[in-house]
């Protein structure tokens, strides 16, 4: 298993070791100023002092460097460590040696090690951890005989014990409490990006296969408005030739629709930016594909060009979705709202239908799925993904003042409108 993958490692593990390196100074400065005065214990001062006086200093240059390494690599993590552990090794062997109740304290850079290097460094800091610990035992220094509040050397060691377990438990609580929060930050992270995988993963599939099958209507599309002009041409009466005008009418509007199914794929192919769309003329022909729905509007977007051909198709799903549900609610209704506020495009679209269950989840998190008898269950998750795509932002929410469901988007105004 290869550590060096995992996020656990970046510029903020720097800055907790500084922390952690922190209060080992203060910790040793306070021990061996406890052992010397109360406890009456005859230690060097000078070697230990040096030793602090030292793991202070490269505290501060690791300080200094942690704030100027954005992502430090594994050998300057296991650079840091060795000096970690030279340096322990010093203050053990000054202190006692094996005798030391803090000798146990060099199982903690190993630790650190296996959550934050890959398999090799991991190997090393256990060679130098042992090093370290051989070193102290064999060198170090006999603790002189006890003659303060303590007055033997056991019980001296069962109070450093009992200093060194508080001393671990705080680490472990600071150190490995964060390393599991990221885990599981990780983690969510890791579900979501899945989640998106298999939405774009479906959504580029229905593209690749819309496009193809708008190449296919094209020429039947094509056929038709022929034969309806000529109907036209041939009606017997006002009625019959007002009738016909509307079918072709809506022919017509398919063979647009048709057609811009097909351009993204065609302007890929030729290396051309897909063209953009009116989004007043877009609005214009939803009503006239959809007669019956009485649309009220609010906002204006005239003066700031035409848009991005993906903000037409969501505006086109999110109205028919909201004319769908008011027919089926009895209230055929769609209030329409749309506005440019700064640097963002903001719409907002009001159904009159019955509204959510309430087990119902405001955005579902599967696709195609559908509460329409006829639906498809495509609507929200194309609109998610366009919105999404455009570095924007979809919500869903009941209405307070009665029945319906609000859905509003809001666009970056340069991704959304072209000028």
């Amino acid at each position: 298993m290869n550590f060096a993958t995992s996020n656990t490692r970046p510029i903020s593990f720097m800055r907790l070791l500084v922390t952690l390196r922190w209060l080992a100074v203060v910790g040793q400065a306070i021990t061996v100023a406890l052992a010397v005065g109360p406890l009456g214990v005859a230690l060097p001062l000078v070697p230990l002092g040096a030793g602090i006086s030292a793991l202070g200093a490269f505290n501060v240059y690791a300080a200094w460097r942690s704030r100027r390494a954005p992502d430090p690599s594994s050998s300057e993590l296991f650079a840091h460590a060795l000096v970690d552990i030279g340096l322990l090794t010093w203050m053990i062997a000054w202190s006692g040696g094996i005798e030391n109740p803090f000798s146990s304290l060099f199982l903690l850079p190993l630790a650190l090690s296996i959550l934050t290097l890959p398999a090799r460094w991991v190997w090393a800091t256990a060679l130098a951890s042992v090093a370290g610990y051989c070193i102290s035992a064999v060198l170090g220094r006999e603790l002189p005989h006890v003659h303060g509040l303590m007055n033997d050397a056991f019980s001296l060691h069962k109070l450093g014990m009992l200093v060194n377990f508080l001393i671990s438990a705080v680490v472990i609580l600071i150190f490995f409490a964060r390393m599991a929060a990221a885990g599981r930050h990780n983690q969510r992270e890791l579900a979501r990006l899945q989640e998106q995988f298999a939405r774009n993963e479906g959504i580029v599939s229905l593209a690749t296969h819309a496009a193809s099958v708008a190449h296919e209507l094209n020429t039947p599309l094509g056929t038709l408005t022929l034969m309806v002009d000529d109907l036209v041409e041939d009606a017997a009466s006002p009625r019959e030739r007002e009738d016909f005008a509307t079918i072709k009418a809506l022919l017509q509007v398919c063979r647009d629709r048709v057609r811009e199914l097909a351009a993204p794929a065609d302007s890929l192919a030729d290396g051309r930016p897909a063209a953009s769309v009116d989004l007043e003329r877009v609005i214009e022909r939803w009503q006239l594909i959809r007669p019956a729905i009485e649309l009220r509007r609010s906002g204006s977007v005239k003066g700031y060009g035409k848009v991005d051909p993906a903000v037409g198709h969501l505006l086109q799903v999110l109205l028919n979705n909201a004319a769908d549900a008011g027919e089926q609610g009895g209230l055929p209704r769609v209030d329409l709202q749309l506005s440019v506020e700064g640097d963002r495009l903001r719409g907002e679209i009001r159904d009159y239908g019955v509204g959510f269950e309430k087990a119902q989840p405001v955005l579902p998190g599967t696709l195609f799925k559908t509460s329409k008898p006829d639906g498809l269950g495509i609507g929200l998750a194309l609109s998610h993904a366009t919105v999404e795509r455009l570095g924007g932002e979809l919500s869903m929410q009941s209405t307070v003042e009665g029945r319906g469901v609000r859905v509003a988007f809001s666009l970056p105004v340069a991704a959304a409108i072209r000028s």
